[in-house]
């Protein structure tokens, strides 16, 4: 590439949103790529590896404020090569940074900025910093970046050691706390469900003080607990379930980090109250909870959950509807700049609408105040803490007319992009609601999502890519996390696929032991235990990392014991029960520790342990009545199938691990079993 092009600003042709925000920058922002770091290699200048995504609110502030101004990016373009890199393109090269940051700082976030040698591997680095010296011991960008630039010329030799040392322990990294060879025995699990219950926020729900993340897999994990003998055999431990989990669901559900107006959650509450949100949406975060809750809703029969749900769906098919029954990525958190502006109201915007009677009985249901709840704006994001179920109906009409007038304000700006991973977790969370609630149009929708997403993002040697861009179709390696989520989606729809469609379960089975096959040749490590997050032949990046600790979503290794479990359940093929059984060498130190960060990995155990259940159905192919009766009794791990083995009698067969009812034509004897 001649010198020149890299001279100037590359972004705009980029496909992702986030980068194209940039592409009017003054900065010479480069794409992630070998250009750009053999510039780097050929000018003998350090790198600077931005990262971000285009609905997080501080990467607009740090652009605004450091990347559209001339002077910081003339000193930028003149002592770096700058890097723009999409974090949801690239979770990859995002985990490596990130992790190196978490090292250097002891936390991380985005925008997340890494200074690095030429060759890319990192020195320093740090996450949003302003422009100037405003007094909070952050010191300011320019002078940051003349620091290091200054220092790399006299210090080069210390900085090749920082790297090589921050290389060295993200390698080193990849083998777990306290592991020693012996396996999680599942007494351990018990105890994890207990340290968690005691971190747990029991005035106002979740875990720890602000900021508050929505702690779908802990919660998850909870639920598969209090769904054990052990939890039912110990009264004491059952009831703290029960608070802990009922606690955390309705300060989500009633809360402002729950969109009250149009349904949706937002990232994470500012405040331990779950009252003012980050106003940005991730598809992530709703599939996630649309599982959670649909579970909550069979366990506790909660009217508010199942209103969650429906919102959160009926969110969905409104705002991010992609091609092919697919779902955008994310809504950014700003509108015109402004961060919440879509989503607030005054006392006098919601009486100018629904008059004066109505708007008081919303306002005080909704905490809508003359003194406002968002900073000094004076207007409030709604929180439902006036009542129960008969006032949140009541309420629904209000509601609607609300949402009508909120569409015509400026909308925040919707990233176009289809990711796989999101979208598998989108599709499992439907799949979940749908059963739950026999919602059969549901569950259409996410068929018809995972059907797209296998037709239009696999190679043409089966394997798969991790993003789509309906302008520009697939792109980008998948990872670990993309198979993994991808399978358990697909096990979610074959679980249930017949009661939908009779005869369309066995293609959903086929298509995750076709991803588990790619998983183990390219991903294994066949030294020690666990999966990579890359390929053995993606590209090379500074470490090849192994993630255990789930972040905003599972860790890739957590989420493929959940399909083991499955595989092995439905094939009988003990090579699943072999991998899943090594994999648990990984988590007796990571459980002691750190139990929370693992708790999708001790929902697989939790789930193992209590026995998945296959029911095989012969003599119908209306499988109602079987799910009407299990949905009556709290959420298990079941896998339904016709059957057409002709030594099986008509009716329903149940089996737990290899354990088998006599066949019964009444299903609410196969829910009772369960």
């Amino acid at each position: 590439m001649a010198q020149n092009d890299l001279s100037r600003n590359r972004l705009a042709e980029e496909a992702s949103l986030y980068l194209r925000q940039h592409a009017e920058n003054p900065v010479h922002w480069q794409p992630w790529g070998p250009e750009a770091f053999e510039e780097a290699k050929r000018r003998n200048v350090p790198v600077i590896v931005s990262i971000g995504y285009s609905s997080c609110h501080w990467c607009h502030v740090m652009e605004r404020e450091s990347f559209e101004d001339p002077y910081i990016a003339g000193l930028m373009n003149q002592f770096f090569v700058c890097i723009k890199v999409d974090r949801e393109e690239r979770p990859d090269v995002d985990q490596v940074y990130m992790e190196a940051v978490q090292m250097i700082n002891q936390h991380g976030g985005w925008p997340l900025n890494a200074f690095c040698l030429p060759d890319g591997r990192p020195f320093f680095g740090g996450t949003y910093f302003p422009p100037e010296d405003r007094g909070q011991g952050i010191v300011p960008w320019p002078q940051l970046i003349m620091r290091i630039a200054d220092y790399f010329k006299k210090n080069r030799a210390e900085l090749e050691e920082n790297a090589d040392n921050i290389a060295k322990n993200l390698v080193a990294a990849n083998v777990p706390m306290g592991a020693d060879g012996s396996p999680l025995p599942n007494e351990a699990l018990i105890t994890a469900a207990e340290a968690i219950c005691g971190q747990h926020d029991d005035e106002w729900g979740g875990f720890g003080d602000a900021p508050k993340f929505p702690p779908s897999m802990t919660l998850d994990f909870l639920l598969a607990i209090r769904a054990t003998k052990a939890a039912d055999s110990n009264p004491q431990l059952s009831m703290r379930l029960n608070d802990v989990i009922r606690k955390s669901l309705a300060g989500m559900a009633r809360g402002g980090i729950f969109d009250q107006i149009g349904g949706g959650f937002c990232r994470y509450s500012t405040d331990k109250f779950w009252m003012i949100p980050h106003f940005e949406k991730m598809l992530s975060d709703n599939g996630l909870l649309l599982s959670l809750f649909s579970k909550g809703w069979q366990r506790y029969r909660q009217p508010l959950y199942a209103d969650v749900v429906a919102e959160t769906i009926g969110w969905l098919e409104r705002e991010m509807s992609a091609p092919g029954g697919t779902f955008y990525a994310s809504l950014d958190a700003d509108a015109d700049g402004v961060e919440g502006k879509t989503y607030v109201w005054t006392p006098e915007e919601i009486e100018s609408i629904l008059g004066p009677e109505e708007a008081k009985e919303f306002n005080d249901a909704y905490l809508i105040t003359q003194k406002g709840n968002f900073g000094s704006s004076g207007a409030s994001n709604p929180c439902f803490a006036g009542g129960g179920t008969e006032l949140r109906a009541r309420l629904a009409p209000a509601r609607e007319k609300l949402l009508a007038e909120r569409q015509k304000r400026p909308a925040p700006t919707r990233d176009p992009k289809v990711l796989l991973s999101w979208n598998a977790l989108a599709i499992r969370g439907m799949a979940t609601a749908a059963v739950t609630f026999g919602k059969k149009e549901w569950f259409a929708r996410a068929r018809q999502a995972a059907d797209f997403l296998w037709e239009n993002l696999r190679t043409d040697d089966g394997r798969l890519y991790a993003v789509y861009y309906p302008e520009s179709g697939p792109r980008v390696t998948a990872t670990l996390d993309d198979y993994a989520y991808t399978m358990e989606a697909l096990l979610a729809l074959g679980a249930w696929s017949d009661w939908h469609e009779p005869g369309t379960a066995q293609a959903y089975l086929d298509r995750a032991v076709t991803l588990m096959e790619t998983v183990f040749t390219h991903f294994r490590d066949a030294a020690q235990v666990g999966f990579y997050t890359i390929a053995d032949d993606a590209e090379e990046l500074v470490a090849r990392k192994k993630m255990w600790f789930d972040n905003a979503t599972p860790s890739g290794n957590s989420s493929l014991l959940h399909s083991l479990s499955a595989l092995h359940t439905l094939t009988g093929e003990e090579k699943y029960a072999k991998e899943m059984n090594e994999l648990r060498q990984a988590y007796p130190g990571l459980t002691e520790r750190a139990p929370a960060a693992v708790a999708h990995a001790l929902s697989a155990y939790t789930q193992q342990a209590a026995g998945l259940a296959t029911i095989k159905v012969k003599g119908t192919t209306d499988l109602e009545p079987l799910r009407a009766a299990l949905v009556e009794y709290p959420w298990r791990q079941v896998y339904v199938s016709l059957s057409d083995d002709p030594a099986q009698p008509d009716g329903y067969q149940l089996c737990v691990g290899t354990t088998c009812s006599a066949p019964t034509t009444d299903p609410t004897e196969v829910a009772n079993y369960l």
